[in-house]
């Protein structure tokens, strides 16, 4: 079977500058990605199918046309393929997990069904998410996520991410946010102006669910980490470090500590 990984996106800071008439708000990120990720598999075969498989895949049980499946049939209506989904990454967790696997989709089937065209305009078609996943590498994302500038040697730190198993829908928290828009600015240049960013989302997304709050506690609280922040619209954060040696050391402390934590 051809394989495809589709890692974890993370927002490494996330401000909110505005608001269409249409509803949806505007962004300003930097996003980056993480090791972590899941892997999609396909073969040939008459029908389109998918199967679902890894340690999350339950959480996606009562999906019957998800992400995947809709990629697939938007690249080549029709068509059929075999696909497996190692579901690695937990739902809902403002990893971009389900755009991850769509991006995903559109790499490995335009392989495997021999398809040269723009996967762009497929990709935003898809949701806010899926083309800076399509594109794979850490960029500067605007407007709904459709602006993307290549940031190829943006000094992207080490990441320890976790995630206490709480699911938070991405409506429901843009839903409970409160307050007034940012000004637009220059995205960070450096990891020192990164530590001085935001996720405009955090208040919010503790309100829903205050283990948000705590997990923010327990990264910024480990030795080695420059600082902590929510991922996108959560559950999932991230501690930032230097130095590999002192985020590996953290995620030990981290899973001796909370063993029920998602922790990567």
């Amino acid at each position: 079977m051809l394989r495809e990984p589709a890692p974890a996106k993370i927002n490494l800071y996330l401000h909110i500058v505005g608001r269409r008439a249409d509803g949806l708000h505007l962004l300003e990120s930097l996003v980056a990605f993480a090791e972590a990720g899941d892997v999609l598999y396909a073969e040939p075969a008459d029908r389109l199918s998918l199967e679902t498989v890894g340690p999350f895949a339950a959480a996606l049980a009562g999906e019957a046309d998800n992400l995947v499946l809709r990629a697939a049939r938007a690249l080549a209506p029709g068509q059929g393929a075999r696909l497996v989904l190692e579901k690695n990454l937990p739902v809902a967790a403002g990893l971009g997990g389900g755009s991850a696997d769509a991006a995903a989709a559109l790499r490995l089937l335009s392989r495997l069904w021999d398809i040269e065209t723009d996967l762009g305009p497929l990709a935003a078609g898809l949701g806010a998410d899926v083309p800076v996943c399509l594109a794979g590498a850490t960029c500067a994302v605007a407007g709904i996520g459709e602006r993307l500038t290549s940031l190829p040697d943006w000094p992207v730190p080490h990441l320890l991410l976790a995630n206490p198993g709480v699911a938070l829908p991405t409506p429901g928290v843009f839903g409970a946010r409160r307050g007034a828009f940012r000004h637009s600015r220059p995205w960070p240049q450096t990891l020192a102006e990164l530590a001085g960013c935001a996720n405009d989302l955090t208040e919010a997304a503790i309100s829903l669910a205050p283990e948000v709050g705590a997990v923010l506690d327990a990264l910024a609280a480990l030795e080695g980490a420059s600082f902590a922040r929510m991922s996108g619209s959560g559950a999932t954060c991230f501690a930032a470090f230097d130095d590999a040696a002192d985020r590996d050391r953290a995620r030990d402390t981290l899973r001796s500590r909370y063993p029920d934590w998602w922790i990567a």
